[in-house]
């Protein structure tokens, strides 16, 4: 709890983490009205499938100008032109009128997206190294804290607005204030400069980054799958008929990895970095065994030790990333977290793809088989590395 209490006492600290819990709010929100697009637009799970993909493309093509970006204007001032950007491009796919303008507005989105997420994740690991501090868990718990309020948020105020983007220009208006207050506490920060000599290493130094990078993967397309998924899971699949009930997979969730993240700091320290994402990976799978009963009760538990499970493990992957010595963070996150992210855009894709086939239950059930696999490679090859 120290680095909670760290982040809450100073605005040093406080204030890059808000751009955490600021993405996750404007996503947390955005999900609550994936039904609603899914009913407005006819759409079926394979085109929403694609229409993530377009998430997943803006994410992908442009998480690699994150360290240019980092260079020519500086790790503090891009995380802060990144969200407010991101907080004013998520309003357009809830103003889609058809399918091409959803798909065209979420790679828009996509873009800020993920070059917001690895620059606040580089800012953090700077900050970190310069102060010799970790709070990296607890701005990761952060963000699940914002996805969580995101959601709660947005199914209070959801009767209240007869257009979901006026909810979300709401939401984006109040983001964009208290970020642009903030931001005086990093804008200004830079990263570490890193020799030449030690570039040369640079691929070198990546080989042991791969297996932190699939496992990243993994982990990070269970999120986005619970994120894009689990309203519909709840509809389809457990077969809820109250509307004002739709998110409440993804609150339970998203409350648990906020928990988790809050004393992920203390418990790594205690027991280590391979134990810490073996206990996590042990949970996620259990969390989704409960997921899978699809018994109203047992499915909401199933979430909360999912989330518990998964919220320990990236912000410890993150930590091994940009503290890799002889390169700079941003380039060891940016690995990783690309990897990562692509998971988080591309899983809910082919999720929509296998439910098309098969079922939703289905694609959960091969999430399951991934976290299992996850957690195999952690107990017999990241133990080694």
């Amino acid at each position: 709890m120290h680095s909670l209490k760290l982040i809450l006492s100073n605005l040093k600290y406080f204030a890059p983490v808000w751009v955490f819990s600021s993405l996750n709010f404007i996503i947390g929100t955005w999900v609550l009205y994936i039904p609603y697009l899914k009913e407005k637009l006819q759409l079926n799970d394979s085109e929403i499938g694609f229409a993530l993909f377009c998430l997943a493309s803006g994410v992908f093509l442009f998480i690699p100008t994150v360290p240019y970006l980092s260079k020519k204007i500086g790790i503090g001032k891009y995380t802060l032109i990144g969200i407010l950007l991101f907080s004013c491009v998520f309003i357009f796919p809830l103003l889609a009128s058809n399918y091409i303008f959803l798909c065209v507005s979420l790679f828009l989105a996509g873009i800020f997206s993920g070059t917001t997420d690895v620059a606040m994740n580089t800012l953090v690991s700077e900050i970190e190294k310069r102060d010799s501090s970790n709070f990296m868990s607890s701005a990761h718990g952060f963000f699940s804290l914002g996805g969580a309020l995101g959601a709660i948020l947005g199914t209070i105020l959801m009767p209240f607005f007869s257009k979901p983007y006026h909810h979300m220009m709401v939401i984006a208006f109040f983001l964009i204030i208290i970020n642009l207050f903030l931001s005086k506490y990093y804008y200004l920060i830079k990263e570490t400069f890193v020799s030449k000599e030690k570039n040369k290493f640079e691929i070198k130094i990546l080989k042991p980054l791969f297996l932190v990078a699939f496992i990243a993967f993994v982990v990070m397309s269970s999120e986005g799958a619970i994120e894009h998924w689990s309203t519909l899971y709840f509809i389809e699949v457990v077969q809820i008929t109250q509307k004002n009930l739709v998110g409440i997979g993804f609150i339970v969730f998203s409350s648990a990895m906020t928990l988790g993240r809050f004393f992920g700091d203390t418990i790594s320290a205690k027991i280590g970095s391979i134990k810490i994402i073996l206990l996590g990976c042990s949970l996620a799978s259990l969390g989704y065994i409960g997921v899978l009963f699809s018994n109203f009760i047992i499915t909401i538990l199933g979430f909360g030790i999912l989330g518990l499970g998964l919220s320990v493990i990236i912000p410890e992957l993150f930590r091994i990333a940009g503290k890799t010595k002889g390169i700079k963070a941003s380039i060891g996150i940016s690995f990783v977290s690309g990897v990562g992210f692509i998971g988080f855009l591309l899983g809910p894709v082919f999720l929509g793809c296998i439910s098309n086939i098969f079922s939703l239950k289905i694609s959960f059930s091969v999430l399951l088989v991934l976290t299992a696999l996850a957690l195999i490679i952690s107990l017999f090859k990241l133990k080694i590395r």
